[in-house]
């Protein structure tokens, strides 16, 4: 069985005119590393909250279908019955930061579930070095920059072991190099087999991790599948989503009839298969 499927999922915010997700079909299974991308406003953030059942337990509203995450439909369980399973990581760091620093903040999900106390410092400890968050240990949430606002949220999220992290747009706010830092942190939970799941727009950043993007338009899926095969096709453009620059590159250049025979996704790559073709 998939840890996430969702099937034939429809949902509208109740007052809305118009429906937020349409008819959505998708499959995840456990260890993948999934990217959701699109235009402001294509339903991103809706999708991502189904996955934790935010939507429909706390988001009211129209709902056709159903959200099934690790054989839990999210109809019938709350939020806090999945908080272990799918942890969500939100835009705004600071909007679910709620303690006076960082160790109990860590600590503050895995008590309110009842957890062993010697467990509870285990996981904050480990967290805490996971994250390098040893010099802020006793420093209130909003004493510290947003990237490290972002790492305890995440370290927060990760204290309730969760299956899957959702992560919404989590570098939106941050300088590049915190963005980078973010998403690095992100990547090495996936390939300790933590299933993974980000909206995020610095395609140049994250599709070289990713093993799939999921590209949204309107409140649908319009295409799904590896980074190099949905970043290289014309409706990413069409819709306005930011693609790698060096996928960029390659696609004029085959449009000059110059063609690299794989698709880079970094300038590294991009580099290395100019530098091939120069030789033949």
């Amino acid at each position: 069985m998939p840890l996430i499927e969702i099937n034939d999922f429809s949902f509208k915010y109740y007052g809305a005119e118009t429906l937020a997700l349409k008819k959505i079909n998708l499959t995840i299974e456990a260890g993948e590393y999934v990217v959701i991308t699109g235009p402001s406003g294509c339903g991103k953030t809706t999708l991502c909250r189904t996955i934790n059942a935010l939507v429909p337990q706390f988001h009211r509203g129209y709902i056709a279908g159903n959200v099934i995450i690790d054989g839990k439909n999210t109809r019938e369980h709350t939020v806090a019955e999945l908080s272990s399973i799918a942890g969500l990581v939100f835009q705004q760091p600071e909007n679910q930061l709620v303690t006076l620093n960082v160790e109990k903040e860590i600590a503050f999900g895995p008590e309110n579930l009842g957890v062993e106390p010697v467990e509870i410092r285990r996981r904050v400890e480990e967290l805490i070095e996971l994250f390098d968050l040893e010099h802020l240990r006793d420093k209130h949430p909003h004493e510290m920059s947003g990237g490290e606002q972002q790492r305890v949220a995440m370290a927060a999220t990760l204290a309730l072991k969760p299956k899957i992290l959702v992560a919404d747009e989590p570098t939106s706010n941050l300088d590049p190099k915190s963005a980078e830092i973010i998403l690095d942190l992100i990547s090495s939970l996936n390939t300790r087999g933590m299933t993974v799941i980000l909206i995020e727009h610095r395609l140049d950043l994250v599709s070289k991790d990713a093993g799939r993007v999921v590209l949204m338009d309107k409140g649908s899926i319009v295409a799904d599948g590896l980074p190099r095969e949905i970043l290289s096709q014309d409706i990413c453009q069409d819709i306005g989503v930011g693609v790698p620059k060096a996928t960029l590159v390659y696609k004029r250049l085959k449009e000059h009839d110059i063609d690299l025979n794989s698709v880079p996704l970094t300038g590294d790559e991009l580099a290395g298969l100019v530098k091939e073709a120069s030789h033949l």
